[in-house]
């Protein structure tokens, strides 16, 4: 169990914290959040809007958990700059401006670990050439923007009302309070004046810390993971994360005399922005999601699908998506797709159908954990800034939950059918009998 408590994932938090400490010290989260309320405004639902798209973009070259703990000070920032602006601002207001990333962060089925569930499809069927980044990607692309869109309408509903004819029209003439903050937080951005040499350097880090993010597996050429081919798997985004990290308590804040040696940040400073409560919640998701397996339970409840084979192909498509859905609420992602693989895999060769047409919808599916706090590491890290109740993320995330295994099922119906050719049996998948397993 303890060994759940320190994973990956909590190397990964650390470096991270490390750069949000930063930019928290030196007020390069205040200057990108007041710059990007000039740009986009103080309605709330454009705002809930423009953070949902770049936390999108972000996620589909970063991990989820890496986007989150990035982009929370900086949505913080914002939600105060409004609230001071505007004297105050409602409750519903605050909790969708606050709440809106932790739920749209994983629209595209994004993770850190989503090369290892595909390296997994790669386990049963090492002859399959069907997926390549460039079919994936136009997959995908149609699958993020419905969802993306469809969350936006349903969250500004949930927590802003039905009155989107005023948001949309308030972009065109505004109220003259929206004018008057507007105005005030235009002034505040010009009174930061040059960027100074500290919020340079954070910045040269981050932009560093993405980059090698990115290309450490791309996927469509090598990576420099693949230099050390003698460990493989130890090259991660932990990896990235916690070496430039560690750099900001060696480069100097200012230049260095005899006597005066200032780093970025401090011990002490890491300490105040470090959530370690999020450590535990996590690791306590991470050991129930352990436990769940190697008790059995999970290859029990995985089990209890095989029967399924006897419906109409989309109607099993969709209970394996809404039960995957529901498992990954209180599993890791990863564990989720790895316990369900080996039962659809060989159902989809029992009933004759395509396996991808079991396993690509099933596989997204796994990303659309947004019930709970512990349902995943973004989840965690924006509950724990204290804005959210469980509640509050229920709703959300229930709406959310049945907008994604829609958009899949459109997708894996429609367009990724020609584009996979999952109207074919190919011949790299075996014919699989099931008769003995289902029991009967």
């Amino acid at each position: 169990v303890a060994t759940m408590y320190f994973k990956d994932f909590h190397l990964l938090l650390l470096g991270v914290i490390c750069l949000a400490t930063s930019i928290e010290k030196w007020g390069l989260h205040r200057r990108i959040a007041l710059k990007l309320v000039t740009m986009i405004g103080v309605n709330p639902g454009m705002l809930m809007l423009g953070f949902m798209v770049g936390c999108a973009f972000l996620s589909m070259w970063l991990s989820n958990t890496s986007t989150a703990a990035m982009v929370m000070p900086i949505a913080e920032a914002v939600m105060q700059q409004v609230m001071s602006a505007e004297g105050e601002v409602s409750q519903h207001q605050e909790m969708a401006v606050n709440s809106i990333y932790n739920l749209a962060l994983q629209l595209e089925g994004d993770d850190e670990k989503q090369c290892e569930r595909f390296k997994d499809v790669k386990r049963f069927y090492p002859d399959c050439k069907s997926i390549n980044f460039g079919n994936w990607f136009v997959f995908s692309l149609p699958v993020c923007i419905i969802v993306l869109f469809s969350a936006w309408i349903w969250l500004y509903w949930l927590f802003l009302g039905t009155n989107f004819r005023s948001m949309l029209c308030s972009r065109g003439g505004q109220s003259e309070r929206e004018i008057a903050a507007a105005k005030l937080i235009k002034d505040q951005y010009n009174a930061l004046g040059p960027m100074s040499r500290q919020e340079i350097i954070t910045l040269v880090i981050f932009f560093i810390m993405a980059v090698l993010w990115f290309v450490r597996e791309p996927g469509f050429m090598p990576g420099w993971a693949s230099l050390f081919p003698e460990y493989p798997g130890y090259a991660t985004d932990a990896t990235v994360a916690l070496l430039l990290g560690v750099l900001f308590f060696i480069i100097p804040a200012n230049r260095p005399t005899a006597d005066n040696y200032d780093a970025m940040i401090t011990w002490k400073e890491f300490q105040a922005c470090m959530p370690w409560e999020i450590c535990l919640l996590v690791g306590g998701g991470f050991a129930l999601a352990e436990g769940a397996k190697v008790s059995g339970l999970s290859s029990w409840v995985a089990e209890l699908m095989t029967p399924l084979g006897s419906l109409p192909v989309l109607a099993t498509v969709t209970i394996a998506c809404i039960l995957v859905t529901c498992i990954t609420e209180v599993a890791s992602n990863p564990a989720t797709i790895t316990i369900f693989l080996p039962i659809l895999a060989p159902l989809a060769e029992a009933i004759n159908i395509n396996p991808l047409y079991m396993l690509i919808p099933t596989t997204l599916s796994v990303s659309f954990a947004f019930l709970l706090p512990v349902s995943n590491p973004p989840n965690a890290i924006a509950f724990a800034y204290g804005h959210l109740s469980i509640i509050d993320m229920v709703k959300a995330g229930l709406g959310l939950n049945i907008i994604g295994v829609l958009a899949v099922l459109l997708a894996i119906s429609t367009w990724g059918t020609s584009l996979f050719a999952l109207d074919t049996y190919p011949d790299w998948a075996p014919i699989h009998d099931l008769t003995n397993t289902t029991g009967i």
